[in-house]
């Protein structure tokens, strides 16, 4: 199979800025986001399971806190625009993926989104809720969603506007609801945009990143960073209301 520039080439112009932002009015997707509905918990495993993990993110940022990692090496715990990371498994020579951990923040407690983006590299992406918790899962191509065997609380999906675009410029924005206490699976192709934002603040990312090495070296970076290599397709974050929402009443449909 021969690839195309599309998936071959650099993305970024500068490899080293890390809020590199591209014009939003003619990005097109070369791909679309799948999404892999996994498993629903009763209400206390589901919590157990995101406190847990998210308690080894908090651990990471007092750890760093405590003694910043020093220049020129690799910081393990970083702040993202949907929440505090702790990179868990860091890549090493002949191994060229990593793994990281994400708190989510309450978007709604926090009252902004977090950017609509892409990155350079492909990703693999599992997202846990706890209760009172929803993820809303955005791109502005249709995602992808895998059939929900055996769920009580099904994924809903529904096209809004993506708001903060160009005067002129209207962009539509597919959009998967993540139900309280679920397990789902994402894949993400590389230069596909996608957008987190949790409600609630009972959730946390578990995700893999496969060519993090490759796509820091066919990139240009003068040195390896955790994530750095995204694209924002907007300069500015919107405000909370913008994405807090779970339905849109006129279209909504089910996954």
């Amino acid at each position: 199979m021969t690839l195309g520039t599309e998936t071959t080439g650099r993305m970024k112009r500068s490899p080293d800025v890390e809020d590199e932002v591209l014009d939003v009015t003619h990005h097109q997707d070369p791909g679309r986001n799948r999404l892999t509905p996994v498993v629903q918990l009763p209400s206390d495993a589901a919590l157990a399971v995101v406190d847990a993990l998210a308690g080894l993110v908090r651990s990471a940022h007092r750890r760093e806190e405590a003694g910043p990692a020093p220049a020129g090496t690799l910081k393990q715990a970083q702040v993202f625009e949907e929440g505090d990371v702790f990179m868990l498994e860091p890549p090493f020579e002949g191994f060229f993926a990593d793994r990281y951990l994400m708190d989510f923040y309450d978007t709604a407690d926090r009252g902004i989104c977090s950017r609509m983006h892409l990155h350079t590299g492909l990703r693999f992406v599992r997202m846990m809720t706890g209760p009172g918790t929803t993820i809303r899962v955005s791109s502005l191509s249709p995602i992808t969603v895998r059939p929900a065997e055996g769920w009580t609380d099904p994924l809903s999906t529904f096209t809004d506007v993506l708001p903060g675009t160009p005067t002129g410029v209207h962009r539509h924005r597919h959009n998967v609801i993540v139900p309280p206490n679920s397990w789902v699976d994402m894949q993400i192709p590389r230069g596909v945009s996608h957008q987190f934002n949790a409600v609630g603040p009972n959730a946390v990312i578990d995700s893999v990143h496969p060519e993090e090495s490759i796509e820091t070296l066919r990139e240009g970076m003068s040195g390896f960073r955790m994530m750095a290599q995204t694209i924002f397709l907007a300069k500015d974050k919107s405000p909370a209301a913008t994405c807090a929402d779970i339905t849109a009443p006129d279209d909504s449909t089910r996954a």
